[in-house]
């Protein structure tokens, strides 16, 4: 018979409720099937760790004397800048916001977990000054304890399947998904598998606006669908809130990635209620039977290519198949902090400390998720690039190399061999060399070449060519030949006629 999470809120408070994490219950429904454990079971509790960037706090003051108006103006935490085109004394400290003098070292999640731990927190705030509120600026120490609401919202969390992610360019990349090494030399994944909140109740049956959540170590509830949330894609995300004043720093850590920005670790669990054989069956499906998209990130394009799927259980056997051979792959998402969140959480039910409560509206199952409007078009490297090529092979002379570069007016000599792309020379390479001894170009050339290709976006590699202190880059295609250059004089050209 269906249960009712009413009845399964009195079972809690007389200490009878049957609780299981949901590895466990992958276990029973595994040995004994959905029908066995929809009976014996009542809830299933889930929990995840990780990087959660659209994460954040609303913050209140309380007022100064003379009150000041910080809407409009401007305040930072520890420096780090925190939204103020609300209220007086009321702001939104971002998880990502980065700190004006530390950089990606220190960011607002860092703030919050500062807040947390019952640090002192720096405010400096200005106002441009009114009748009722005539102070202007102000400099002052705060911790937790003194703020009269810190009310963590985060706009969206617990993606219910996320990626794993790979590079397949010649060089190392600094994304989101963390740092991916050149030619597919490895990949990462972000997620819990089966301990993931929302793959647990993947039709939302228990889960919607007033669902009561573990949240930062305490409670915190769902406001709603989160935003990208995209359920036809198995990528549904929660709102979630809480008081930031009853949580604990250990399962809210501030952090950074690598050459990307700040961030804030968040831990998030929801117990899924199981009414049901069905509900019971979704709870019991195990990493084998959830699969997400390996996607090639060193394509810099909204749909990136889609190289396989995977399973949470390949993942985490530490190594994945593509293209023949195997690479390593590492997680994201602390599995150790998650099953310590699901076990947490579980305790509390037992002894009574948590009920489950009924959403009062379900998350929605047929959200469509759209891309940005884009009204001008986007300028591509194909349509700048020079497709009349100079170039020379690697045993070519320096000064036969010198003599081409003076004859076309060019900065830039593509070296290739067999058809294939194998290093660059520029007319400062040549300049160099003079009187070194060398005679050849492959003694010379710089063979690790930043290369651009025909599809992306001028934007990517006008910031490739800064990163790297370059004026141009050769164009090749997927088999790695040589199609075309572009360089800095042909960027500017079509930003002045763009103009």
């Amino acid at each position: 018979m269906p249960k009712t999470v009413q009845e399964i809120n009195e079972r809690i408070r007389r200490g009878e409720a049957v609780v299981l994490t949901a590895e466990e219950m992958v276990e029973l429904v595994r040995s004994r099937g959905p029908q066995a454990a929809a009976e014996e079971v009542d809830v299933v509790t889930t929990g995840t760790f990780g990087a959660m960037c659209s994460s954040g706090a609303f913050l209140n003051f309380g007022h100064s004397d003379p009150p000041i108006k910080l809407g409009g103006g401007e305040a930072y935490l520890n420096d780090v800048p925190a939204y103020t085109g609300l209220a007086a004394v009321d702001v939104y400290l971002g998880a990502t916001a980065v700190s004006r003098s530390k950089g990606m070292e220190y960011g607002g999640g860092h703030v919050i977990e500062d807040l947390v731990r019952g640090r002192e927190v720096e405010l400096v705030g200005r106002g441009y000054g009114t009748d009722c509120y005539p102070r202007t600026e102000i400099r002052t120490t705060l911790t937790l304890g003194d703020l009269n609401q810190a009310i963590l919202c985060n706009p969206r969390n617990s993606y219910q399947t996320y990626v794993a992610a790979t590079n397949s360019t010649d060089r190392t990349i600094y994304t989101y998904m963390g740092i991916l090494l050149p030619e597919f030399g490895n990949a990462t994944f972000a997620g819990a598998g089966c301990l993931s909140p929302l793959t647990r109740d993947p039709e939302y049956r228990t889960l919607g606006t007033g669902t009561r959540i573990f949240l930062g170590g305490g409670e915190g509830y769902v406001v709603g669908e989160g935003t990208q949330h995209s359920p036809r894609n198995q990528k549904g995300t929660i709102m979630v809130a809480g008081d930031l004043k009853g949580m604990d720093a250990r399962f809210l850590r501030g952090g950074t990635i690598t050459r990307y920005g700040c961030t804030l670790f968040v831990g998030l669990g929801i117990p899924i209620p199981i009414l049901d054989e069905r509900l019971a069956a979704e709870a019991g499906r195990g990493n084998e039977e959830i699969f997400i998209d390996l996607v090639d990130y060193g394509v810099p394009r909204r749909e990136r290519p889609v190289l396989r799927r995977v399973s949470y259980a390949e993942l985490y056997s530490g190594k994945i198949a593509l293209n023949r051979r195997e690479i390593p792959v590492s997680p994201l998402t602390s599995l150790r902090m998650a099953r310590e969140i699901a076990e947490l959480l579980k305790r509390r039910i037992e002894r009574g400390e948590f009920l489950l409560s009924e959403p009062s509206r379900r998350l929605p199952t047929d959200t469509p998720f759209s891309p940005m409007k884009q009204v001008e078009p986007l300028l591509k490297v194909g349509r700048l690039m020079t497709r009349r090529l100079v170039t020379v092979g690697p045993e070519e002379s320096l000064e036969r190399a010198a003599e081409l570069i003076k004859q076309h007016g060019i900065d830039h000599l593509p070296v290739v061999e067999r058809g294939k792309l194998v290093g660059i020379v520029t007319s400062w390479d040549l300049a160099v060399s003079i009187g070194t001894g060398k005679r050849k170009l492959r003694e010379i050339m710089t063979r690790e070449v930043v290369t651009a290709q025909e599809e992306e976006p001028i934007e990517v590699v006008v910031r490739r060519l800064k990163q790297h202190g370059i004026s141009g880059a050769p164009v090749v295609n997927g088999k790695g030949e040589l199609v075309g250059i572009i360089t800095t004089d042909d960027i500017s050209r079509a930003l002045e006629e763009k103009k």
